[in-house]
C-alpha cells in the first residue's frame, strides 16, 4: 500500500479525535460528568496522538539516506513511545479526579440527559469504524504507528462503554457512579499505554520479532549447499526487519559457487519473508566427508599457493599425500623450501601426524613470455621428430607451433584419439610423445599437447 494511504488514514483519525473531543467537553460541562470529561480528555490525547502518527507516518517512509542507512522506520517507534507516555499522563488525571471525588462526602451533582448517551453512542460507532480503518493499513504496510492509533481507538471503545455504565448507575441513583466509571476509562487507558509502550521498547532497543529468526534460520537451512546455519540477528525498523545471516559452506567452494549458496538464500528470504531486508555472509567449512586433495588444494590456496599431481596413497599402511607445489621462480632454495615447510606442517595440524607427506617444489614461471620466431630449420626440425614420434601413439598430430624464448624452445601442437579413448590412456600418451620429442629436438623448455577428439576432424 502507498505512502498517501497511509497518510490519508491518520489525518482522518486526526479530524474524527477533533471531533470527539469538541462534541465530550461540551457535554461534559453541560452535564457536570467527570466520566464523560474523561473521555473528553482521552479524545484530545487521541488527536495530540493522531497528529503524531500522521507525522511519523510522513518521515518514516523516506527512503534511507547517508546519515540513516536503514531508512526512518523508527521515527514510528518514537512517536509511539510519546504517545504512550501521554495515555500514562491522561490516567493519571484521570484518576486523581475520580478519586478526589469518591472521597468527598458529596459529589458534585452529574445529570444524564440523552444528548450525553447520544455522544458516547455517537463516539463509539466512529471509534469501531476508524479503528478498523487503522488496523487494516496497518497491518498491509507493517506501519506500528497506525497500531498504535488503531489500538488507542480500540481502547475508546471500552473506555465509551464504561462512561456509559456509569451515567446508567447514576440514572439509577448511584451519584458516585460516575466516578466509578472514570477510573475504569483509566484502568483501559493504562492497559493500552502498557501493552503500546511494551511493543514500541521492544523495537527501540532492537528486540527480534518473535519467532522471526527461527524462521529464517529453517529457511536457509533447508538449501542445498548450507551447510549449516551459523547464526541469525534481527532487528525490526518502522515495518522492515533487518537481518544477519551467517552460513556455512563447504570451504572447497570455487567463489562463484558461494555466491550462488549466498544468493539463494537472499531470493529464497525475499519470496518468503519480503518484510526482510537480509545481509547473508557465507563462511568456509571444513565438512567430514572432505577429501585428503580436498583439503591440500583448500590450504594451499589459502596461503596463494598452486598445487598438481595430488596423490593419495597408502605407505607402510599409513596415509600418504604427495603433490607439487609451485613457487617463484626468483626464490631461493631456501625460501622455496620454507614455503612447502609451512604448508607441510599446517597439513601435519589438521591431519594429524599419522599421515605422511611428500612435497616436490616446482618454478612458477612468468605468465607473459617474450619470443621469436625459430631460427633456420628448427621447426622443420620439429615438425619431423613429431612425425617420427607420434607413431603408434596418436592419430594425427596438427597446428604445431613453436616460438624461441628465453628459457628454451616453447613447442605447442594439437592431436586426435578416438573418441571412446579413456582419459587415462589419452594423458599417458601425450606425455610419452612429449618425452620423444625432447629426446629427439635439443633445446625444448616447454610443450603443450592439446588431446581432441578424432569427430572434431581438424577444427580444434
Amino acid at each position: 500500500m502507498s505512502t498517501n494511504a497511509k497518510e490519508s488514514v491518520a489525518i482522518s483519525s486526526v479530524l474524527a479525535s477533533a471531533a470527539m473531543t469538541v462534541m465530550k467537553l461540551v457535554v461534559g460541562l453541560m452535564t457536570g460528568s467527570l466520566g464523560i470529561l474523561s473521555e473528553a480528555a482521552h479524545s484530545l490525547l487521541d488527536m495530540g496522538a493522531a497528529l503524531l502518527t500522521w507525522f511519523a507516518v510522513r518521515i518514516g517512509d523516506q527512503p534511507a539516506d547517508e546519515r540513516h542507512p536503514y531508512g526512518h522506520g523508527k521515527v514510528e517507534s518514537v512517536s509511539a513511545l510519546i504517545e504512550t507516555g501521554l495515555l500514562f499522563v491522561t490516567a493519571a488525571w484521570i484518576i486523581k479526579e475520580a478519586v478526589s471525588r469518591l472521597l468527598e462526602s458529596t459529589p458534585p451533582e452529574v445529570e444524564t440527559t440523552w444528548w450525553a448517551v447520544a455522544v458516547i453512542v455517537v463516539s463509539i460507532i466512529i471509534d469501531i469504524g476508524r479503528s478498523r480503518a487503522l488496523l487494516k493499513v496497518a497491518k498491509e504496510t507493517g506501519s506500528q504507528a497506525l497500531e498504535a492509533d488503531a489500538l488507542h481507538f480500540s481502547s475508546d471503545i471500552l473506555s465509551s462503554t464504561a462512561v456509559l455504565i456509569g451515567l446508567g448507575l447514576v440514572w439509577l441513583g448511584w451519584p458516585k457512579g460516575d466516578a466509578v466509571a472514570a477510573l475504569g476509562v483509566a484502568g483501559f487507558v493504562l492497559l493500552a499505554g502498557w501493552r503500546l509502550g511494551t511493543r514500541t521498547i521492544d523495537v527501540l532497543v532492537d528486540a527480534a520479532p518473535q519467532g522471526i529468526a527461527e524462521h529464517i534460520e529453517k529457511m536457509a537451512a533447508q538449501l542445498p549447499g548450507i551447510a549449516r546455519v551459523e547464526r541469525v540477528r534481527a532487528r525490526p525498523a518502522g515495518p522492515a526487519v533487518f537481518a544477519e545471516v551467517v552460513v556455512k559452506v563447504s570451504r572447497t567452494l570455487h567463489l562463484e559457487q558461494v555466491e550462488s549458496l549466498r544468493r539463494a538464500v537472499l531470493d529464497r528470504l525475499r519470496a518468503e519473508l519480503p518484510e526482510v531486508q537480509a545481509v547473508v555472509i557465507a563462511e568456509p567449512l571444513a565438512l567430514d566427508d572432505e577429501s585428503l586433495a580436498e583439503t591440500v588444494r583448500v590450504l594451499a590456496a589459502a596461503r596463494g599457493l598452486s598445487v598438481h599431481h595430488v596423490g593419495v596413497a597408502t605407505l607402510n599402511d599409513r596415509p600418504h599425500l604427495s603433490f607439487d607445489i609451485e613457487v617463484d621462480e626468483t626464490l631461493t632454495i631456501a625460501a622455496a623450501h620454507a614455503v612447502a615447510t609451512e604448508l607441510e606442517q599446517a597439513l601435519a595440524a589438521e591431519l594429524g601426524d599419522d599421515v605422511t607427506i611428500d612435497t616436490h617444489i616446482d618454478p612458477r614461471r612468468a605468465s607473459n613470455f617474450s619470443g621469436a620466431a625459430p631460427a633456420g630449420n628448427r621447426l622443420a626440425e620439429v615438425r619431423d621428430a613429431l612425425a617420427t614420434a607420434s607413431k603408434g601413439l596418436v592419430d594425427q598430430v596438427h597446428q604445431i607451433e613453436a616460438q624461441e624464448r628465453e628459457d628454451g624452445l616453447y613447442v605447442s601442437l594439437h592431436c586426435l584419439f578416438p573418441d571412446d579413448a579413456p582419459i587415462g590412456e589419452v594423458h599417458h600418451a601425450t606425455a610419452r610423445l612429449e618425452h620423444r620429442l625432447r629426446d629427439a629436438v635439443r633445446g625444448i623448455a616447454r610443450v603443450v599437447v592439446r588431446a581432441e577428439p578424432a569427430s572434431e576432424g581438424l577444427t580444434g
